[in-house]
């Protein structure tokens, strides 16, 4: 995992480069029905959501990517969790929904190619009320405290966990993080915070358990360097533009 092009990242926004080629990002299948059963996994490093392939980005990337599964970073009662950081500052959670480039025939084999993975991220932070998108994750989370634990959850309308207005956002190059840190993943961090109630974010925090059997918490990676990269925007910043023809 000691590549030049990892992830997470501290995104400096004053050096953000203005990018009007990218585009809203578009999803397709991700309102799903109740009858639709879904696996939730405390895998010991995290919570994790499988997602039927039925679930794609259909816009804002060249190509069409398939989802997998979505999980979330957190820090503890008396810390903050985010995995990227913005100016330096840490969010209180993290969520992250990890796609494929459709054009290979499944993750394992996407994840060594250079436009492999496309991951859609999302701040969290305490709010005024309860979210009822993240509650339909959140509410099972005491029958699967222990690591390897898992339940079957009723499907729900997976779009509602990220933010309604998917024009904005930051997306540059870098790795999954956690091993084997592939670096082949195309990010898109929105740029609107989604907000969870206090007790909702306690939940997340003290429910489980890790392969210790001690409360899994602090399960983000700091940042790395960012090396010779660059992070776009999809909105004016006081940034610089990206000269014309430039793409992604």
């Amino acid at each position: 995992c000691a590549g030049t092009v990892q992830s997470p990242i501290n995104i400096n926004m004053s050096r953000t480069i203005f990018s009007p080629q990218l585009r809203p990002i578009q999803l397709s299948g991700y309102s799903l029905p109740a009858k639709e059963k879904l696996r939730l996994r405390n895998n010991g490093h995290t919570v994790q959501l499988d997602l039927p392939e039925s679930l794609a980005i259909t816009g804002g990337y060249a190509q069409q990517y398939r989802a997998v599964q979505l999980h979330l970073h957190w820090g503890s009662l008396s810390g903050r969790g985010s995995e990227h950081t913005i100016n330096g500052h840490r969010f209180a959670a993290e969520i992250h929904v990890v796609h494929y480039n459709s054009k290979y025939d499944s993750f394992n084999e996407a994840m060594v190619h250079p436009d492999g993975l496309a991951v859609l991220a999302a701040f969290l932070e305490v709010g005024p009320r309860e979210n009822p998108y993240y509650q339909e994750i959140l509410e099972h989370l005491y029958k699967i405290q222990g690591e390897g634990e898992e339940v079957w959850v009723p499907g729900f309308n997976i779009e509602g966990l990220l933010p309604a207005n998917l024009k904005f956002y930051l997306h540059y190059n870098g790795s999954l993080t956690t091993p084997p840190c592939y670096q082949t993943v195309k990010w898109t961090i929105f740029n609107q915070t989604m907000l969870l109630s206090h007790d909702q974010m306690s939940t997340l925090v003290m429910t489980l358990r890790n392969d210790d059997n001690k409360p899994l918490q602090n399960n983000y990676r700091p940042a790395q360097g960012l090396h010779r990269r660059q992070v776009l925007s999809s909105f004016q910043t006081t940034a610089k533009q990206l000269p014309p023809g430039k793409h992604v």
